[in-house]
């Protein structure tokens, strides 16, 4: 499965924590495409598989 996976990251988790979360349950390598704060909540883009290629379109200013 390759794609797109918009999370919504709650408190208190880090955004290396929501990639653990779902790497493991898809059993898939996961990427993303960007940090948020640990006290912060929001959209966390997650990247799977061959879709992590993708990032650097992502992070450009």
């Amino acid at each position: 499965m390759d794609g797109i996976l918009i999370v919504d990251k709650p408190q208190d988790y880090t955004s290396h924590d929501v990639v653990n979360i779902v790497k493991n349950t898809l059993n898939e390598k996961i990427g993303h495409t960007g940090t948020l704060d640990p006290l912060a909540t929001g959209v966390l883009p997650l990247l799977i598989r061959k879709r992590n290629k993708n990032i650097k379109i992502f992070n450009k200013s």
